[in-house]
């Protein structure tokens, strides 16, 4: 009597065991960098509600606090700023709701011991309005406004380079320079209230409250895919194991 020989089952995958615990910790490792920064995100926005509901702090006993070590990113402040309403300003590209357009930056002095300026946004203007505020240098007519101080975001590999016309960049230390501002604070301050009232088409647009926050789903999908791979192998170990 014969009996027919038992087929060889083939080699264990190893190579896709690598592949898969290498792409497993990947995805894990994304999903746990997204918890991460859920965290952060929610302690952000938690910190800018407070700050921004907070009354605003002269300008001058903020930028001390910042020149000994503190940390003033999106604290409420208020300013007297000669000629700001008349002041030179440079033209930072940007855009607000899809519409393309800048924002005006002058620059103001303070009473900070340290930091004898600060640039102020004084708001955004569409493409489509090409008039601007009328410029005076001599003029000192005090202006009061109130703001949001914000540190600068950076630019990255793709960021145009800045130009004298149109600035790309948020970089105190350039802006002054070319608003002959001495010694910039490293905060601009975003307006929050109008630094031209009769010219209607510059909005002040101070740090939005709606911030997106969608780390959470960004988390889910990361963790579902690993999972989903996890099932993946294990579906081809079982087909291994019949073979």
């Amino acid at each position: 009597m014969t009996t027919e020989p038992t087929r060889a089952r083939g080699r264990f995958p190893i190579g896709l065991t690598i592949a898969t615990a290498i792409a497993f910790a990947l995805l894990i490792g994304l999903g746990t960098w997204q918890v991460q920064r859920l965290h952060w995100k929610q302690g952000l926005l938690a910190r800018i509600a407070a700050l921004q509901a907070a009354p605003a702090q002269p300008l001058g006993a903020v930028l001390d606090r910042v020149a000994a070590g503190g940390d003033a990113d999106y604290t409420r402040a208020k300013a007297v700023c000669p000629g700001l309403a008349k002041a030179p300003a440079v033209q930072f590209y940007t855009l607000r709701d899809g519409q393309a357009g800048v924002r005006l930056i002058s620059a103001c002095r303070t009473a900070s011991a340290k930091y004898r300026s600060v640039l102020v946004d004084r708001g955004f203007l569409p493409d489509t309005v090409a008039a601007r505020p009328a410029v005076n240098a001599a003029d000192t007519t005090p202006l009061e406004i109130v703001g949001v101080l914000h540190r600068p975001d950076r630019g990255n590999a793709f960021t145009p380079p800045d130009s004298p016309r149109l600035w790309y960049r948020r970089n105190p230390v350039t802006m002054a320079a070319a608003l002959q501002a001495p010694d910039p604070a490293p905060l601009f301050l975003m307006a929050e209230t109008a630094t031209n009232p009769e010219f209607k088409a510059l909005i002040p647009v101070p740090i939005p409250m709606d911030i997106p926050n969608n780390h959470l789903e960004y988390a889910i999908t990361w963790y579902g895919l690993a999972l989903a791979l996890l099932g993946v192998y294990a579906a081809m170990l079982l087909r291994w194991r019949k073979s």
